[in-house]
């Protein structure tokens, strides 16, 4: 494909290494350009309006033009632009963005830490669970447990922990201490005969037989996502975390919950931990916490972690851990409003009440001829594409069914995401019954015309 000399998809094309993109594919074909937003809607350069149904990457939770947030910033700005804290510095966005954060907290937590992603939040809670237990001289105590289909980032141990099948190949990760456990897919993973709290059963019995493999002295902490989401949006069956807190209770291993898509009111709850019934020792989120106007994120660590990091800083003379913008001020100011406006319109009020409609359409979508099951809490959820439904055969991947799905999407002027065959929403959560209706609707019509090029490729 020919690009325009000089054009911005020219000049993107010439100079842009996008993620998550294949490169030569991109030479080809150019990017999709967005050059603005209004509520759960976004523009491209031909003038397009397009719903955004993953509020970009399941973040702008409060939509792509809130104004307050641009005054917060702009305010911040004109009054500190930029500020540390390293050294005993502080500025007071950062202390009262804490503080607030503690406040909110799903359980009793004692000290919050920031960051400016989430992958760097995951990164930073492996850092502090190695600094706490060589603080308490448990030296060998350091492997991680996450699972297959977990994402909890791209650095390089946070790309570790993520159980997805493209992040890993090529980049010679995962690094050592790192394994991953069972996926808990019921649809997928559930054996004949077996109910939902069997599977879980399984599950939990899958872990435990991994911590006594590997040496319960050895394993450190267990991450997980209350939903998953880059996985594929897969809810766990009933009790599965009951079950999988007993064995990490037992064998005296930390529970990180990555709170980072989950949090902030997407499931329903103001953390994916209450509406999964988790008890985490430490806690990561990024994302909605400044609805993703500015880059910022957290961990969230108990006062039994804190202390022997305490104890060990003052052992070394410094906590030797922290990034140039950690609780930018700006990004701190901006994240403040944020919850702001959270408690002020009841957002969390908001999404329980739209979200049985948006639960009622995904449903409806399982009738379709391509469509294996459908699955969601809250304002999140998803679609899985198979070639029988009976059987749940998927097909070849050479379909490319998910692709042709979200490209047929677009064309009806709606952003989802293709997750292999999986079709992925989690749109804003300002989003409005009429809206949900019109999401669907938009979907229904994707999957129609997605259905004649899977079965016209799958014939070839």
């Amino acid at each position: 494909m020919s690009f325009q000399p000089n054009s911005p998809a020219a000049r993107d094309v010439a100079y842009f290494l996008h993620p998550y993109t294949n490169a030569r594919a991109h030479e080809e074909n150019g990017p999709m350009i967005i050059t603005k937003g209004d509520g759960v809607y976004v523009y491209d350069d031909g003038g397009k309006q397009y719903l955004e149904a993953m509020a970009g990457l399941w973040c702008a939770s409060l939509g792509f033009k809130e104004d307050r947030l641009v005054k917060a910033a702009t305010e911040q700005m004109q009054q500190l632009p930029y500020y540390h804290t390293f050294a005993h510095k502080a500025h007071l966005p950062g202390i009262d963005l804490a503080e607030k954060l503690i406040g909110l907290a799903p359980v009793p937590m004692s000290k919050v830490f920031f960051a400016g992603s989430g992958s760097e939040a995951n990164d930073t809670a492996m850092k502090l669970v190695w600094y706490y237990n060589n603080a308490r001289g448990r030296h060998a105590k350091k492997k991680f447990i996450s699972r297959v289909k977990g994402y909890h980032g791209v650095t390089i141990a946070s790309a570790s922990l993520t159980g997805t099948p493209v992040n890993h190949p090529g980049f010679d990760l995962p690094i050592a201490g790192v394994k991953h456990t069972s996926c808990p897919h019921f649809y997928r993973f559930g054996q004949d005969g077996e109910s939902e709290e069997d599977f879980a059963t399984r599950m939990a019995r899958d872990l435990e037989d991994m911590i006594l493999e590997e040496g319960p002295e050895t394993v450190a902490a267990f991450i997980a996502e209350p939903i998953m989401g880059a996985g594929g949006v897969i809810v766990p069956p009933k009790g599965y975390f009951e079950k999988i807190q007993a064995v990490l209770k037992k064998y005296d291993v930390l529970m990180i919950a990555d709170e980072v898509i989950c949090g902030f009111g997407r499931t329903g709850n103001f953390w994916g931990s209450q509406t999964l019934g988790i008890k985490p020792d430490i806690l990561t989120c990024a994302k909605a916490l400044s609805s993703s106007y500015l880059p910022i994120s957290a961990v969230m660590i108990s006062d039994d972690v804190y202390q022997p990091i305490a104890n060990q800083s003052q052992d070394l003379g410094v906590l030797g851990h922290g990034y140039t913008y950690t609780a930018h001020p700006v990004c701190a100011a901006v994240a403040l409003e944020t919850l702001k406006i959270y408690e002020e319109r009841d957002i969390v009020g908001h999404v329980r009440a739209v979200a049985p409609r948006f639960q009622e359409r995904l449903a409806a979508l399982g009738e379709h001829e391509l469509v294996g099951e459908t699955r969601g809490r809250g304002l999140m959820g998803a679609l899985e594409i198979v070639a029988d439904k009976e059987t749940r055969a998927s097909y070849d991947p050479a379909v490319g069914a998910g692709a042709k799905t979200n490209a047929a999407a677009t064309e009806h002027g709606l952003i989802v995401r293709a997750i292999g065959d999986n079709i992925a929403f989690t749109p804003p959560l300002i989003i409005t019954e009429q809206q949900i209706d019109e999401l669907f609707d938009k979907m229904t019509l994707a999957l129609n015309d997605a259905a004649a090029a899977i079965h016209k490729a799958a014939a070839a």
